[in-house]
């Protein structure tokens, strides 16, 4: 069993270790470096410690008065002070990790577009990545989905997303499992820290944030689309004699 002790506050001396690594130093960074931080963390807790990831994966749909096995992993990561909401978020992410396939939570390869690591309080200044909405998830499904075992067709997608932003606060906790597993399920990535910052904002900003992933979806979509008809045409004159090139 991981023990988890509170994250350093101050003094000179490092993080506490646990058996999954170092716990980063909890102070007030920025919001996109903390969740970067925790979103990873969890993901490595959970490919190393299995008695971790039962813990959380127990809390998924679960309100926070019914997931009493979460709070030693979750609570000393909570910014303070923490709204409801931003404390809901941390608990709902956490146990979505936690309930994605064994085989989609293996270690991504590094980049420098995710630099953050587990034993890091916030990336280098210098250093920035590239972070996605949920809209390009489903997107991705949908143009990377044909000819692979399992795809999801842009109908489906099209519905599952629309129905997210539609929801109030309760009704986005309540259907986001069930479709982000989907995407999970079909290899899709999902951007934990960005997912985390958009459920935690939800209620002061679901307009703008649904308006987001509509556009990154609708956009990707339609890019896919109007390659593959240009891959089709090209295709299709270089097979044809009348267009060939004359031969010297």
């Amino acid at each position: 069993m991981t023990t988890t002790p509170p994250p350093a506050t101050g003094g000179s001396a490092g993080p506490p270790d646990t058996a999954a690594g170092k716990i980063p130093q909890q102070s007030s960074t920025q919001q996109t470096g903390r969740s970067r931080a925790y979103t990873n963390w969890i993901e490595r807790v959970c490919r190393e410690d299995a008695g971790a990831r039962s813990a959380l994966r127990s809390g998924l749909r679960k309100d926070l008065d019914s997931v009493q096995r979460m709070h030693r992993l979750v609570a000393p990561w909570l910014p303070e002070p923490c709204s409801a909401e931003v404390e809901r978020a941390y608990y709902t992410v956490a146990a979505m990790i936690a309930a994605q396939p064994c085989s989609a939570s293996a270690p991504p390869a590094p980049t420098t577009a995710d630099p953050v690591r587990p034993d890091e309080q916030k990336p280098s200044p210098s250093t920035r990545w590239r972070r996605t909405s949920l809209g390009t998830a489903f997107a991705t499904a949908v143009t990377e989905g044909p000819g692979r075992e399992k795809e999801m067709r842009a109908g489906t997608a099209e519905s599952r997303l629309n129905l997210l932003t539609r929801q109030s606060v309760n009704g986005l906790h309540r259907h986001l499992p069930a479709s982000v597993g989907y995407l999970r399920s079909l290899g899709v990535e999902v951007d934990w820290a960005q997912l985390l910052d958009d459920i935690s904002l939800w209620r002061r900003r679901s307009g703008r944030i649904s308006r987001t992933w509509l556009q990154d979806f609708y956009r990707l979509r339609d890019k896919a689309a109007a390659q593959r008809a240009d891959d089709a045409d090209e295709k299709e004159l270089s097979a044809d004699p009348a267009v060939a090139p004359a031969s010297s």
